[in-house]
């Protein structure tokens, strides 16, 4: 089973929604907040975690600076689409599982995008 690393600024939401489902997922928030990006990316690999965020940042540092990555999901939703976060998350899981690792992921209100990562 998929286990997820819930960066500080992604909406507690999905993390609430993954734990429903019986999904290990731990919170920065929770477990170490103020951590540094780099810090928390060093941990989702070691812990083999994707990575669930809010924070452009990661894909700069993945795509930009080649930082290892077991997977980022990186959560895109306007204000006006909260209320919908937390079932999109679980949609994402159960659609795509199989693809999570190794990905990139830009979930939006009304799109999925999925790369490889480098």
């Amino acid at each position: 089973m998929l286990r997820f690393l819930a960066d500080e600024s992604c909406d507690f939401a999905a993390v609430r929604a993954l734990r429903t489902e019986g999904f290990d997922v731990l919170s920065v928030a929770e477990a170490s907040a103020g951590a540094d990006d780099e810090v928390v990316m060093t941990q989702a690999l070691r812990e083999r975690r994707i990575l669930l965020t809010e924070d452009k940042d990661f894909g700069q540092l993945v795509f930009a600076a080649a930082a290892k990555s077991l997977g980022i999901v990186l959560i895109r939703f306007p204000a006006t689409a909260r209320s919908a976060l937390g079932s999109r998350v679980i949609e994402l899981v159960r659609k795509h599982e199989d693809r999570l690792i190794g990905s990139f992921v830009v979930l939006q209100p009304k799109r999925i995008r999925i790369s490889v990562l480098p």
